[in-house]
């Protein structure tokens, strides 16, 4: 009885081969990726922190804060009726200009919003001011009647009280000032803080997209060996044994 060699033993040694071969090509390429990924994170920040100064140095940032502190510096410069109407004609210019501001360049919303605020108060302490004036005028001219009627202690009362309500309005419009500057602050500081915020998104999701093409790239090679050990020939050893 003679006893011949195991047929398929080379298909097998062949198959393990192969497989040996792709599982070797799989990690590679695996490792591959895992030493690549961190870069490409690193160069998407990298792209995102450079466009973002780009941005910064190519784009000036309008000063619409501007324009409710012009109005109430021409406010506080008013002597006559006329120049504090102006003021407010001016301030109400100015609401219009930047209502139209509000629709092409939403990225400053808030600034323009919080000028928008303070020009429409701008508008109403114009006609104060105005009205003021106008009673002022009218002690005045009582001021010189009294005069001429001799009644001197009458005309120091009226005098009087005409200086004590321009010092407290020229306190008042010094506090309009001070409101202003404030919002215009509050008003950059919540911008600043959102284009931060976006900033940071878009640099998140850059990383994010690397990493998840990353992550296919891998899926990808995984399920390749996965067909070729599910579909690789498997022979059984044939013994042939002759009497």
């Amino acid at each position: 009885m003679g006893i011949q060699p195991i047929s398929g033993v080379g298909h097998e040694d062949q198959a393990e081969d192969q497989q040996s071969g792709l599982l070797a090509q799989s990690l590679k390429k695996q490792e591959e990726h895992t030493a690549s990924l961190h870069e490409m994170i690193k160069d998407a920040k990298e792209k995102a922190d450079a466009q973002r100064e780009k941005f910064k140095l190519a784009k000036v940032t309008p000063r619409y804060g501007d324009a409710p502190l012009e109005a109430y510096a021409r406010i506080s410069r008013a002597k006559t009726q006329g120049q504090a109407g102006s003021a407010g004609g001016y301030a109400r210019r100015r609401i219009a200009q930047l209502e139209a501001a509000q629709r092409s360049d939403p990225e400053h919303a808030d600034q323009i919003k919080a000028a928008i605020t303070q020009l429409k108060k701008a508008v109403t302490r114009a006609n104060k001011k105005k009205l003021e004036i106008s009673k002022e005028e009218l002690a005045r001219a009582r001021q010189k009647r009294m005069l001429r009627e001799n009644r001197r202690r009458e005309a120091q009362r009226i005098r009087q009280e005409l200086r004590k309500n321009q010092a407290m309005r020229a306190v008042r419009e010094a506090g309009y000032l001070k409101e202003t500057e404030v919002a215009n602050r509050q008003a950059d500081q919540l911008t600043a803080t959102k284009m931060e915020l976006k900033a940071q998104a878009e640099q998140l999701g850059a990383a994010a997209h690397a990493s998840l093409d990353a992550a296919l790239q891998g899926y990808s090679v995984g399920a390749q060996l996965a067909a070729v050990d599910v579909s690789a020939p498997m022979e059984t050893p044939q013994v042939n044994v002759e009497a």
